[in-house]
């Protein structure tokens, strides 16, 4: 499908993201910013350059799991390395389970080095805060994307839909299979493949994000009342029954993504746990029903990745992506990260791709 065929949403589209507390690009604080929080945040800023050589440039965003700064690595001779720092809300760690759980996979997951995974290069505590120093995407997430295209009223091509999430199989395939220096499977299942994870570099690279965080985070979800906006949602059945999760989960929570994408509505609308458990036991409505604009053989591939026993779905992330990737080169010249890039420029025209700070 050419980039100017529109594919307007039918029935009721996801609601738009809430708006940022602060525009990406800038350098004051949102008004009515607490001043004692702004006087943490220069406290950890001074920590990080103390620890790490890293110099915080300035905040990106804050999220559920925590503050995003870019930053500088810096080192003799004025060697400068751009990078993300992400410093882990205390909530989430409160307590030493669940920080036994995030520093144990973040260990797991320090040598996952893929075109389509966000790299992490460091794990640090300073004053009694987590922060890990990470590969710096200059781009926007999926969710944003989503976003985007909801305000404009059209949903993406259905290729880009298509080569974005086999650009995430790929990275779950390489950290699904990955083994350890002893040569033993590590067993790294993402548990949190939503919008907010997935990163669009305005380059055209597709990169999945947090690996390293997830585990923490879905036994906070499923243990306590705090639910972090948007990720219950995208739980798999068998995660949100708390019970053993592979790699089919992450393939069940990325066909979720996929589905909004390709339809613009996100399949569940959870309150908590117990409202997810029941609408995972009720038939996935054929995306087709809500765009009929929508290629058979990518609606079954949606479909088959979305069954809620693991047995019925795509076994490995492997062919998943394999199926995304013959529905969109077999007969045709098919989306590449250029053009992806080219795309972006075009919803995004405000934004300079080449300009960080």
């Amino acid at each position: 499908m050419a980039d100017t065929e529109r594919n307007r949403f039918q029935g009721a589209p996801r609601q738009p993201a809430a708006p940022r507390p602060r525009p990406e690009g800038a350098t004051a604080p949102p008004p009515g910013a607490d001043p004692g929080d702004q006087a943490v945040a220069r406290d950890i800023a001074e920590g990080i350059e103390l620890v790490q050589g890293i110099r915080v440039i300035r905040k990106i965003a804050d999220g559920g799991m925590g503050t995003v700064y870019l930053a500088e690595q810096l080192g003799t001779a004025g060697f400068s390395k751009t990078v993300a720092v992400k410093v882990i809300k205390r909530d989430w760690l409160r307590d030493k389970r669940a920080l036994g759980l995030f520093i144990g996979e973040a260990k797991l997951v320090a040598d996952l080095v893929h075109d389509n995974i966000c790299q992490v290069y460091s794990l640090s505590r300073y004053r009694g805060h987590l922060f890990i120093v990470m590969e710096y995407l200059h781009g926007l997430g999926l969710d944003r994307f989503l976003d985007a295209h909801y305000q404009a009223g059209y949903l993406p091509p259905f290729e880009y839909s298509a080569f974005l999430a086999s650009r995430v199989c790929r990275g779950l395939a390489y950290a699904h299979t990955k083994r350890g220096r002893d040569g033993r499977p590590l067993g790294v299942v993402h548990r949190d493949v939503t919008p907010s994870n997935v990163m669009l570099d305005f380059r055209g690279s597709v990169k999945l994000t947090d690996f390293g965080i997830a585990l923490a985070v879905s036994n906070q979800l499923l243990a306590g009342p705090g639910v972090v906006t948007g990720k219950l949602d995208y739980m798999s059945p068998e995660q949100a029954l708390a019970i053993t999760v592979d790699g089919r989960s992450d393939i069940f929570s990325l066909a979720l993504c996929l589905y909004e994408l390709l339809t613009g509505q996100p399949v569940y609308d959870a309150k908590d746990v117990q409202e997810l458990r029941a609408q995972h036991k009720r038939k996935v409505r054929d995306p087709r029903e809500i765009n009929a604009q929508l290629p058979e053989e990518l609606a079954l591939i949606t479909m088959k990745a979305l069954a809620y026993n693991p047995e019925d779905r795509f076994q490995t992330a492997k062919d998943l992506g394999n199926s995304l990737e013959y529905y969109m080169y077999r007969d045709k010249w098919g989306p590449t990260n250029e053009k992806l890039a080219e795309y972006l420029q075009r919803i995004f025209p405000d934004i300079d791709r080449d300009r960080i700070v």
